[in-house]
């Protein structure tokens, strides 16, 4: 992507000198920690469904960079321009398509691990969004991770995972999120497990409204970054991530779509730029 320069996003907090005691989660590795990372990095999972049940590990806190101090700045610079694209891009869609002013979120680097008013999280579990505290959360290195070991090269698919996150703050900005929690409480874990499903495939939609706007507003895609964003949207799917962590699938239990409803919702938003083509069934209308 042909990013804007001159827009860069003054909301980001650096915590990555803070030291957070205890946390990490431990006692899982190989093909289980991976689809934990890419499930938490692409789909704003909640990071506890997946930590229930993990062996306590290590401390975890600030820790040192396995990044050189010229990775780190890059990274840094390349996260503020996103969320100031994000920010601009949310500014004008609340404006023009709802007549409010948008609240822009604050992004919080850490390293090891972080305290939220969701609780603590070890950098395991990847980016998340914290509606308590109207935050998102990223460890710089988790990017890299992304891009050199797991298999998912490429700016866009590393601003996907920014833009999913803060598809969040705007559904609690909208009061989406509360209105999920109120009736999720008493209902049955299939119909808590749908209105998950929805919650995560509008977030789907709001990242593809970005890609939308953003690129009428000169920041330009290039061949090739829609499918960074695609291919790793449909690769943690629930019913791709089932079928091989056990074989089958139990499509009641999903909580966040099939790779084809991710990919589906994602272009949805890109092929309108429309808050209200994001708008699903079992959450109220907006726009």
């Amino acid at each position: 992507m042909k990013w804007r320069r001159e827009r860069k996003s003054e909301n980001i907090e650096d915590r990555r000198s803070t030291r957070i005691p205890g946390g990490a989660a431990g006692g899982i590795g190989g093909i289980g920690l991976i689809l934990i990372l890419l499930v938490s990095m692409f789909m704003g999972v909640d990071p506890s469904q997946f930590l229930q049940g993990l062996q306590p590990g290590t401390e975890g806190g600030a820790q040192q960079s396995q990044l050189s101090s010229d990775e780190l700045n890059r990274s840094s610079e390349f996260v503020s321009l996103v969320l100031g694209d994000i920010e601009a891009t949310w500014e004008q869609a609340f404006q023009q398509d709802l007549g409010r002013n948008y609240v822009y979120p604050k992004l919080v680097l850490f390293s090891g691990a972080v305290q939220s008013a969701c609780g603590q999280a070890s950098a395991s579990v990847g980016p998340f969004y914290c509606p308590g505290d109207q935050k998102v959360y990223l460890d710089l290195e988790f990017l890299e991770e992304l891009q050199k070991k797991l298999g998912a090269p490429g700016d866009f698919a590393q601003a996907y995972v920014i833009a999913h996150e803060v598809g969040h703050h705007v559904q609690t900005l909208l009061g989406t999120s509360q209105y999920v929690e109120k009736m999720s409480r008493g209902a049955s874990q299939a119909e808590a497990n749908k209105l998950s499903v929805a919650l995560e495939l509008q977030a789907d939609c709001y990242a593809g409204l970005w890609a939308n706007r953003a690129s009428n507003q000169n920041l330009i895609l290039e061949s090739g970054d829609i499918e960074e964003g695609l291919n790793a949207a449909s690769a943690v799917g629930d019913d791709r991530l089932q079928k091989q962590s056990q074989g089958y699938v139990v499509p009641d239990s999903f909580t966040h779509g099939t790779s084809a409803q991710r990919v589906g919702w994602f272009n949805k938003g890109l092929d309108s730029g429309e808050i209200s083509s994001c708008n699903c069934p079992e959450l109220p209308a907006v726009g």
